[in-house]
C-alpha cells in the first residue's frame, strides 16, 4: 500500500515510518521540519535497508498537498503533523488552532479531491479531560481541559461530520496515552528542543547531567505512592498500532476512535525507579506543589483495540526505559548534525 504520512519526520512520525517500511508498505512522508530533523528519516532508511520519499511542506499549503496527490498514488493517509506541547498550546491557542485544525481541514479537502478517502488521525488521550471513571473506554465523555486537547477534539468531530455526509470515508482515530521509549537500536528517538516537556526525555537528561534534577509536581495524589498515575506505552507498539489501523481500515464502520495504551499506569517514582534500573545511578528528585489540571490517575481501557485491530502493547516499562537510555547514551545532544531537510517540491504561497 502506498501510504502518505504528515509529520513523519518527529518522535512518533519516525518510528511509524519505519514499521510501515518494514511491514513491506511504500511511504511518503511530508514535513515542515518546524520541530523534527531530517536526520532521523536517513536512520529509518539505514534500519530498514528501504528508501521513501521526503518532502518539505506544510499542510495548509494545498497546492503542495495537490501535487503530492498528483505525482502519488496514495492510497491512505496518516496523519500525524500537528503542534502538541500542552502548555505551549495555551499561551499561543491561535497557532494550535491555525497548524492542528485549519491544517487538518485544508489536507481533508485536498484529501477528497483526489478521493483518496482512506485515513488514520493521530488524536490523543487529551480529548477525555479529567477522568470520570477508570479505566478511560472509548465512550467516555470528550472534555478537553486544554487548547491542544481541544484541538484534537475540532479534528475529531470534523472528521466526524465529513464521514456522516460522505459514507465513502473510512476513519480511525487512534488515541494515545503517554508515547515513550525508542528503537532498541539507539538510532531514533525523542529530540525535544529545548526544556523537554514529557517525563521520561527529561529524566534522561537528568541521568546525562544535562539537567540537575526532575521536579516532581505534587506527591499528595490518591495513588499508592503520592505521585501522579499515568499509562505509558512504547513507541514501538504506537508504531504497531498504525500498522494494524492500516491493515484494518477496509473493515471497520465509517468512523472509529481507538484508545492506544497499555491499560495500566505507573506512578511517576514508578518510571523514576525503572529508569535507574536501565540507568544504573540515582535520578534526583524534588518535590514541587501539584500543576493545575493535574489529575490523580489516567489509564486506558484497550480492550476495543484488542477486537477490532487485533493489537495490543507488548514492550513493559523496563524496555521502555531501556530504550529511551540506550537512545540517550548515543545521541547525548539528540540529532546533532542538523542536516537541510529534502526538499523535492518547492513550497507555495498558502491559500
Amino acid at each position: 500500500m502506498n501510504v502518505m504520512i504528515t509529520g513523519g519526520t518527529g518522535y512518533i512520525g519516525s518510528h511509524i515510518c519505519l514499521q510501515l517500511l518494514e511491514a513491506g508498505h511504500d511511504v511518503i512522508a511530508i514535513d515542515n521540519f518546524a520541530n523534527s530533523s531530517a536526520v532521523a528519516l536517513e536512520r529509518v532508511k539505514a534500519l530498514c535497508g528501504r528508501s521513501m520519499d521526503v518532502v518539505t511542506g506544510d499542510i495548509r499549503d494545498d497546492a503542495i498537498l495537490r501535487l503530492l496527490f498528483q505525482r502519488h498514488q496514495v492510497d491512505a493517509v496518516i496523519h500525524m503533523a500537528g503542534l502538541k506541547a500542552v502548555g505551549e498550546s495555551s499561551a499561543y491557542p491561535l497557532e494550535y488552532y491555525d497548524n492542528n485544525v485549519a491544517g487538518s481541514i485544508t489536507l481533508f479537502r485536498v484529501m477528497q479531491e483526489a478521493r483518496v478517502k482512506r485515513l488514520i488521525f493521530s488524536s490523543s488521550a487529551t480529548v477525555y479531560g479529567k477522568p470520570k471513571f477508570l479505566p478511560l473506554t472509548e465512550e467516555h465523555p470528550l472534555e478537553p481541559t486544554n487548547t491542544y486537547g481541544r484541538t484534537k477534539l475540532a479534528v475529531e468531530q470534523i472528521l466526524g461530520d465529513l464521514c456522516h455526509a460522505d459514507p465513502e470515508w473510512r476513519v480511525i482515530m487512534l488515541r494515545y496515552f503517554n508515547p515513550i521509549g525508542a528503537h532498541p537500536s539507539g538510532a531514533i528517538g525523542e529530540d525535544p528542543r529545548g526544556i523537554p516537556n514529557n517525563l521520561l526525555p527529561f529524566i534522561a537528561q537528568v541521568a546525562t547531567g544535562r539537567r540537575e534534577r526532575l521536579t516532581i509536581y505534587g506527591d499528595d495524589y490518591d495513588t499508592p505512592d503520592g505521585t501522579g498515575i499515568r499509562d505509558y506505552v512504547h513507541v514501538l507498539d504506537v508504531a504497531d498500532s498504525h500498522v494494524a489501523a492500516l491493515e484494518h481500515l477496509s473493515k471497520v464502520d465509517l468512523l472509529t476512535a481507538v484508545n492506544v495504551g497499555t491499560g495500566r499506569g505507573f506512578t511517576v517514582r514508578e518510571v523514576v525507579a525503572a529508569f535507574e534500573r536501565a540507568c544504573g545511578r540515582p535520578i534526583r528528585c524534588v518535590v514541587a506543589a501539584r500543576r493545575r489540571g493535574d489529575v490523580d490517575a489516567c489509564y486506558a481501557e484497550t480492550g476495543l483495540a484488542a477486537r477490532i485491530l487485533e493489537w495490543t502493547a507488548k514492550r513493559d516499562l523496563d524496555m521502555m526505559c531501556a530504550d529511551v537510555w540506550r537512545w540517550q547514551q548515543q545521541n547525548p545532544d539528540g540529532y546533532e548534525v542538523q542536516k537541510s531537510p529534502p526538499l523535492e517540491v518547492a513550497s507555495t504561497d498558502r491559500h
